[in-house]
């Protein structure tokens, strides 16, 4: 039983279901090519703790990867840690499809009794592509923007923006990665981002349209609303402002009439209240007078007791004689 008890207070620290105080997001997902950015964050106790990012789902197992007690490496991995913020962030730079899976943010607690404070995140690697925003909205006359994310691998591959279900409406990125007309513009960075502007909408814009690269497709939906005329705003604000109130009342200019009347409420209001104050102190001064004659009323009648009862005491011991 002893050597029970010994091994349970052993591995006590490392029972998963006990609190941890790190947090960090459960999963993170990135287009392949691109920078990952991971916030850890820690309580205050552990601002100036060691802070380390690794790889693996064990803690006894996990690869480290960088250190903030280590001079930084030149890699693709690097950490910083921010005490006041309380959180340390790790970047890891152009990702690949091979450095998808299970990671860990640790803080080093010490002490035989005590485990690392640990938090863990899965980072899956996008292969393929995707849009910041895949519904846009803009006025007629103005412009919006469209910005399709591809992965590493379609770099090279074409690009070209079209409209759903219309192939001769494409436009496609030259040799530079760019392309412009008067009513698009598209621009290739070469590293993972295709900007799309479409330039003074019309209401025959408004529709599906398919962000490209290689083979691979994303919808966007383009609403264009009306503008409404400077001309016409302006008819309406005057015309709102200069339209009367139905029904409003209109206030009343004071008069002297009017300042009589209120004095003369006012007098009325003073008479009652001294009225009904003389009425209150009568009705006081009429229970005082009552209640003196009560008292007068009892003093006499206990006298006359009194003589009666000593009469007949008086009379009692003369029989006695």
């Amino acid at each position: 039983m002893k050597q029970v008890c010994f091994l349970l207070l052993v591995l006590l620290p490392w029972i998963p279901g006990l609190p941890c105080w790190v947090t960090t997001q459960e999963e993170l997902a990135v287009l392949e090519g691109n920078t990952l950015m991971v916030p850890c964050h820690y309580d205050p106790q552990y601002a100036s703790s060691v802070k380390y990012w690794c790889r693996g789902k064990a803690r006894e197992f996990c690869t480290s990867l960088a250190r903030t007690d280590e001079a930084p490496a030149e890699g693709k991995v690097s950490i910083f840690d921010d005490p006041i913020q309380q959180v340390f962030t790790v970047t890891v730079e152009n990702m690949k499809e091979e450095d998808a899976g299970w990671y860990m943010c640790g803080v080093e607690i010490g002490g035989f009794w005590k485990a690392d404070a640990v938090a863990f995140t899965n980072i899956k690697v996008i292969l393929g592509m995707s849009v910041v925003n895949n519904r846009l909205q803009g006025e007629e006359g103005t412009s919006v923007t469209a910005e399709c994310q591809y992965s590493e691998r379609h770099r090279e591959s074409e690009k070209k923006w079209c409209r759903s279900g219309d192939p001769s409406s494409c436009s496609l990125t030259g040799p530079g990665g760019s392309y412009e007309d008067p009513r698009v513009a598209l621009n290739d960075d070469k590293t993972g981002t295709l900007t799309v502007t479409i330039k003074r909408l019309q209401m025959s814009d408004m529709g599906w349209y398919l962000c490209s690269a290689g083979e691979l497709n994303m919808a966007v939906h383009v609403e264009v609303t009306p503008r409404m005329s400077s001309t016409a705003v302006s008819a309406t604000s005057q015309s709102a402002e200069s339209r009367p109130v139905p029904n409003a009342p209109q206030p009343k200019p004071a008069t002297k009439d009017s300042w009589r009347h209120h004095a003369l409420s006012l007098e009325a209001l003073a008479l009652w209240a001294v009225f009904m104050l003389a009425l209150v102190l009568a009705i006081v001064a009429r229970r005082w007078q009552k209640q003196g004659r009560f008292v007068k009323l009892r003093q006499t009648v206990g006298r006359k007791a009194q003589s009666k009862k000593d009469y007949t005491r008086d009379g009692a011991d003369l029989q006695v004689l």
